[in-house]
């Protein structure tokens, strides 16, 4: 007698799809610790394996920068007007920059630019290269360490370049909306600044990017690592690519605004 014909038809899925939900991350931890074992590897930057590691750094980064910060000032310029404008009606001018700087900076900037990246380089160029890739293909530690790693740490390195641009600028264009092109507000700028950016609170910044970026880096190539030659695989993968993605991009999130704010 099967043994299987007596457990109820649901509690047999909800026991597959447990097990195969542990099984993904299991892979995607796996995935994470042999990168990092090349990332720590003084082989991995020989001569020829820089050059690929740069250009896949450049054509990541350099197209991702000029759009998003044209789109980051944009938002910024409207979010900052918003704040300030609220802030007056209800008489709470002094506290605009802090407001601005914690909403602007610590929290939306890190999500958008990692959401950015994921969505117009990690996540589609998982799926393109998983799709180039043949069945007889073998994954050595040269396809590692020139396929792999380099589209790894190119997707991480967008994030924390983005997300920092994206935060010198927001607070650029904070302080010529509050106070206009005079250097005279400069001091009293920088103190409330300086008194958001607390030395608990810029850590809980880093973490939050450094984290951010590693999902986004890590995610999408650990997924064309295992399903790279089987194409209808990775299509059915890459949705769930995607909420896994964006799914530890909000525990991210929750974490540090627990961090934050208590």
């Amino acid at each position: 007698m099967n043994p299987q014909a007596s457990i109820p038809p649901v509690l047999l899925r909800l026991h597959q799809g447990t097990v195969a939900w542990l099984h993904s991350w299991w892979r995607l931890l796996l995935f994470s610790v042999l990168m990092l074992s090349i990332a720590l590897t003084p082989s991995g930057y020989r001569s020829e394996r820089r050059q690929v590691l740069a250009r896949h750094i450049v054509s990541d980064t350099a197209p991702n920068l000029a759009w998003y910060g044209v789109l980051s000032a944009l938002v910024s310029l409207v979010l900052i007007r918003i704040v300030v404008v609220t802030s007056q009606s209800y008489g709470l001018s002094r506290f605009a920059l802090e407001m601005v700087v914690r909403v602007l900076v610590l929290e939306l900037i890190p999500l958008t630019a990692a959401a950015f990246v994921a969505l117009r380089t990690t996540l589609p160029a998982g799926l393109e290269f998983s799709q180039s890739r043949s069945r007889d293909d073998v994954i050595d530690e040269e396809v590692l360490h020139r396929e792999f790693f380099p589209r790894v740490a190119a997707g991480i390195f967008a994030v924390w370049m983005l997300a920092a641009v994206s935060c010198v600028l927001a607070l650029i264009l904070a302080y010529l909306s509050l106070y206009g092109f005079t250097p005279w507000a400069l001091g009293g700028y920088t103190r409330v600044v300086g008194q958001v950016f607390n030395p608990a609170v810029t850590l809980i910044l880093v973490m939050k990017i450094v984290f951010v970026s590693f999902a986004v880096g890590l995610i999408p190539m650990a997924s064309s690592f295992y399903f790279g030659a089987n194409y209808r695989d990775k299509v059915r993968h890459s949705l769930s690519d995607m909420v896994r993605l964006f799914a530890v991009i909000l525990l991210i999130e929750v974490a540090s605004l627990m961090g934050n704010y208590y």
